[in-house]
């Protein structure tokens, strides 16, 4: 009997719950919602779609539509390609080994799409919707960069050709040099 009283007080105070919603403008012209009545006119609103969180998961996998095919690219590009350096260029000393990679993507980049930077091989700068990359302190030697376009779902779809950069930085066992451990100012 008191699980029926409960039922019956639930059912009625349910409705009681769904108060009535009024748009109202304001003198600046702002949209106000507000549940007093006031000059605004009565808003019905559709009733809230619940989902159980552990069905949701189920269900929207099978509704999800597959993504492309690897070998297939989901949007085309006509041009994908660093810019600068150019491919052979010489860092020189002066630049500490720090560099700006720029590359053209044309059509621009589209939305989900993004960019990685490799230099040797490994990733240097993780997935940015960008065209530009700053590396900074680069050992000396050669090195090789390549920009990887990658989907939505992090695969990559396109690369760009290899950049051979040569980066040039002062020895510390130069003379010259005043970080040389081996010439010290007699004067100190």
């Amino acid at each position: 009997m008191r699980a029926w009283m409960g039922c019956l007080i639930l059912m009625v105070a349910v409705p009681a719950l769904a108060a009535p919603i009024y748009r109202h403008v304001d003198a600046d012209g702002n949209v106000v919602y507000s549940d007093e009545p006031k000059t605004g006119e009565r808003v019905d609103l559709k009733p809230i779609t619940v989902v159980d969180p552990g069905d949701a998961g189920a269900s929207a996998s099978s509704a999800r539509p597959s993504a492309p095919a690897p070998d297939t690219p989901a949007f085309e590009y006509s041009r994908f390609e660093i810019v600068s350096p150019q491919n052979g260029q010489t860092l020189p000393t002066g630049q500490a080994g720090n560099v700006q990679v720029r590359l053209v993507i044309e059509p621009p980049l589209q939305r989900g799409d993004r960019v990685q930077l490799r230099v040797d091989g490994e990733i240097r700068q993780s997935p940015l919707q960008t065209n530009v990359f700053a590396l900074s302190q680069l050992e000396r030697g050669e090195h090789r960069l390549q920009a990887e376009l990658l989907d939505a779902q992090g695969q990559v779809r396109l690369a760009t050709p290899p950049v051979t950069l040569y980066v040039q930085r002062a020895s510390v066992h130069l003379p010259a040099n005043p970080n040389n451990p081996g010439t010290r100012n007699p004067n100190r």
